[in-house]
């Protein structure tokens, strides 16, 4: 997995006790990736940490808003298609997955982190780069109950339970009420970030998220 990407800033070290951020991704979002590979740093160098949410891009973007896909939108697709690969040579990420690829059906993975974030509390975030990493950086298609179960014995879990719990109406359950959740505090994008009650939108605001954490706001 790779390393922190942003160099070294100012800290502040935050209130005692202060909020965790709140981090909303979808796990087929190229955005939502190289965002997961930072958040953590970023809040760790404030005195926050990070509370982890699923959210459902078709449902935010397609159903919700009304917009067609990112990549097919006319002009933005062949943009992203550029900027992905740009941003890997930046900062020195191999992935085998392109941008353009096939996109897996991200809702067994999502129903697999309520599953984890519900029976195995604290590991959630954990759960989340190992899905990210096999998605983008080896291009494994995790739609799969058996790929995803793999994932369970790099973190300690019992790969048989959590193939179970991805097509349990509680895990279904779980993400249906994470969606709504999200769409009622209006997350429409990934990555998604909360300081507090302030939205950001998109990896290209995680230097706002930083200097408003230095600052305490503007």
């Amino acid at each position: 997995m790779a390393a922190e990407l942003q160099p070294p800033r100012v800290s502040n070290p935050g209130a005692p006790g202060a909020a965790p951020i709140d981090f909303y991704f979808d796990f087929i979002s190229s955005y939502g990736y190289v965002a997961s590979l930072r958040i953590e740093a970023i809040a760790a160098r404030h005195g926050r940490s990070v509370n982890w949410h699923c959210m459902l891009l078709g449902v935010a973007v397609m159903k919700v808003m009304g917009l067609k896909p990112l990549l097919e939108t006319p002009l933005k697709g062949d943009y992203v298609r550029r900027d992905l690969p740009r941003y890997a040579r930046r900062h020195g990420l191999a992935l085998a997955r392109e941008v353009s690829d096939p996109m897996m059906d991200p809702r067994p993975a999502a129903r697999a982190f309520c599953w984890v974030k519900r029976h195995h509390p604290g590991h959630e975030g954990a759960f989340a780069h190992e899905v990210f990493d096999r998605y983008w950086r080896l291009g494994r298609d995790l739609s799969s109950s058996d790929e995803l179960a793999a994932t369970a014995g790099a973190l300690g879990f019992d790969g048989a339970a959590l193939r179970q719990g991805i097509d349990s109406e509680e895990a279904r359950t779980d993400l249906r009420a994470a969606v709504a959740a999200s769409l009622e505090r209006g997350v429409f994008g990934s990555p998604f970030v909360f300081v507090d009650d302030e939205p950001f939108w998109g990896s290209d605001r995680l230097e706002q998220v930083e200097d408003w954490l230095a600052r305490g706001g503007w």
